[in-house]
């Protein structure tokens, strides 16, 4: 599914004016009826809920007033509050007031001036259609307090499109605490950027994507540089496996992981790596993590560092088609040094998390050095440390998205939606995974799952999509047995069999 900005949204709707024989009125009923729909699945009782209504002046408030307007028709009996204190309407929202005033079964209000608070209680629904996407300035003066007012009810909130103060991608220099905070957001036709932004889950609530059928050949010539991705597109991605298949067939992978404390990171990825149909899978550890790795990972070779405790050189890596390098590492000098040589000499595409990433973030030029193809997979705190500070989620995705068109490298931006960006400038967003999985060792368990993928050949766009989708599906069918309080990495690991079959 496409993301597209707010701006493209407005084109999109021009292009099926044209193309289809449909105006705006009728696309805004279009939109309505699937609104009023979707509200009236999930409260069926007419008589023990009441529906109270905020329309602003534009089109979003016209949507408001047509759902307003389909279920009274429909034997509910809503309040609807129209905020025309301009004397402007939109043209749309003015026709869906006229019709609303002759529709029986309402309480309909205008407020030019003065408004009487509502008595709310927590068995009423609001529906929230004030302002939509194209907001571009944050809410003040009466539309603010009446958004706080909103807030501080009991009432559960469902914002038609996009909670009212919430701009559709970038929300800087807004204030949250002018922005309804919606239990439940109907988004038309699209998500909106801005709700795989962790900053703002506690306006947008659980949001859900209402078909209103725009032109499709619009949607498909239209380019945007999001994307929401799913595990049945990852399907058709994967390669067949001939009969006559060998180890050889499969690649060989290199893992540098696990400084002493620390060999546990080095056994999930290594376990992750071989659960994802590497060929071969050799872990370079510290002497120290020798004994662990093979009785931990009887499947893996080692190769041994010189170093009894932690990483400190760079074994031979002709034999190798992707090296993986980064969960448990340690950031000692003699560490730092060693991978300054790694991404120095090799010539394959490199994975690197954790105290790879944290590394180099102590040197940014060492990302200049990656080989083609090459993938890193920070969390927001690696992030900012490989760019600068954030002030929020949408200057972290679009500083990643430099990075990645800069130094010609695919970037895993981690997170609840993780981001896959690559190097052309394209943002594709994972929607699988679960809350359960934030927890230590998640991410080395990612690693030897993309490792994996990029030494059977696997390009790095498509290495790095199918291991965060799996990597996540895996998860959902661990928190599906084991619930999400209870999930630790290992149970990623091993549910990546159950994940792979579902996939094939």
């Amino acid at each position: 599914m496409k993301i597209f900005p707010t701006s493209a949204i407005r084109e999109l709707d021009a292009y099926t004016f044209e193309h289809e024989p449909i105006d705006s009125l009728a696309l805004m009923e279009r939109a309505a009826q699937a609104v009023a729909k979707e509200i009236m699945n999930q409260w069926p009782d007419k008589d023990d809920t009441r529906f109270v209504i905020f329309a602003g002046p534009g089109n979003n408030g016209g949507d408001a007033l047509a759902v307003a307007r389909l279920l009274a028709e429909q034997g509910y009996k809503p309040v609807a509050y129209l905020f025309n204190t301009t004397g402007k309407l939109s043209t749309d929202c003015e026709t869906n007031r006229d019709l609303l005033s002759i529709t029986e079964g309402v309480k309909f209000h205008v407020i030019t001036n003065q408004f009487a608070l509502p008595q709310l209680t927590e068995d009423d629904v609001i529906i929230d259609g004030l302002f939509g996407s194209g907001l571009n300035k944050p809410l003040a003066g009466g539309f603010a307090s009446l958004v706080k007012f909103i807030n501080a009810s009991d009432a559960t909130v469902v914002s038609i499109d996009i909670p009212s103060g919430l701009m559709g991608e970038d929300n800087t220099f807004n204030n949250l605490d002018h922005v309804v905070k919606a239990d439940y957001t109907l988004s038309l036709q699209f998500p909106k950027l801005a709700f795989l932004f962790a900053e703002n889950e506690s306006c947008v609530g659980a949001w859900k994507v209402l078909d209103i059928g725009l032109n499709s050949e619009g949607i498909r010539q239209t380019y945007t540089p999001y994307e929401m991705g799913d595990a049945g597109r990852m399907r058709y991605q994967l390669k067949i496996r001939s009969r006559f298949s060998h180890k050889g067939d499969f690649g060989r992978a290199l893992l540098i992981a696990g400084q002493q404390g620390m060999a546990g990171a080095s056994v999930l990825a290594a376990r992750a790596c071989l659960r994802s149909s590497v060929g071969l899978l050799t872990v370079h550890v510290p002497r120290c993590n020798n004994t662990i790795i093979q009785t931990s990972v009887p499947e893996a070779m080692t190769s041994l560092d010189r170093d009894e405790f932690c990483y400190t050189e760079t074994p031979d890596l002709k034999s190798y088609q992707a090296i993986g390098v980064g969960p448990g590492l340690g950031k000692s000098d003699r560490t730092q040094q060693a991978l300054y040589d790694l991404l120095t000499h090799s010539s394959v595409p490199l994975v690197i998390d954790a105290d790879a990433l944290n590394l180099i973030g102590g040197n940014h030029t060492y990302l200049r050095r990656l080989p083609k193809g090459s993938i890193i997979t920070p969390h927001p705190g690696e992030m900012d440390r490989l760019v600068g500070k954030c002030a929020n989620s949408f200057e972290r995705l679009s500083k990643a998205m430099n990075l990645a068109q800069t130094c010609d490298i695919h970037i895993v931006l981690k997170g609840a939606y993780t981001a896959v960006i690559s190097p052309s400038g394209s943002c594709w967003f994972n929607v699988t995974g679960n809350p359960g999985m934030a927890t230590g060792g998640c991410g080395d368990v990612l690693t030897g799952v993309i490792l994996a993928l990029l030494a059977q050949g696997y390009d790095a766009d498509t290495a790095a999509k199918m291991g965060v989708c799996i990597h996540g599906l895996a998860g959902d069918l661990a928190a599906r047995d084991k619930g999400e309080i209870a999930l630790v990495a290992g149970d990623v690991v091993d549910y990546l069999h159950k994940a792979w079959k579902a996939l094939e």
